[in-house]
């Protein structure tokens, strides 16, 4: 039986999330009343009311002003593109953790949080630089 993977995502405002999210760059839409999906690639993130998640949860969502519950990872097509990324993020109100930087001579990346402090992580990797075995 083929298997979808749906991830869900706590935030304390979905409308102002999913305008969060479409100015960033990625495709939120609203679906019902109280919950929008915001696709990225292939894969989908439900954004729910704090209220709805917990119920679903069966506990309380995550204090990301102290603490991290997941990282989101995306991949990037160049340096540029992240150093682009970033800007619109600081623009739309997000924070930036993760100043864009390189590490090991290869890879390329940058960390934001979103309005609600979920963490994300942007990356380039250079494949032409990347050390052979």
């Amino acid at each position: 039986m083929p298997q979808e993977i749906w991830i869900n995502l706590p935030v304390k405002d979905v409308e102002r999330s999913t305008a969060f999210f479409n100015e960033i760059g990625f495709q939120a839409v609203s679906v019902g009343n109280e919950r929008a999906k915001l696709s990225i690639g292939q894969t989908a993130i439900l954004l729910f009311p704090e209220s709805a998640f917990e119920k679903f949860a069966g506990s309380k969502t995550a204090d990301t002003s102290h603490s991290a519950e997941v990282i989101f990872s995306i991949g990037a097509e160049s340096r540029e593109e992240i150093d682009t990324f970033i800007q619109k993020v600081e623009f739309a109100g997000g924070s930036i953790f993760g100043k864009p930087s390189e590490s090991d001579g290869w890879m390329y990346g940058a960390g934001f949080a979103d309005l609600d402090g979920h963490r994300w992580n942007l990356l380039y990797m250079d494949e032409s630089k990347m050390p052979k075995k």
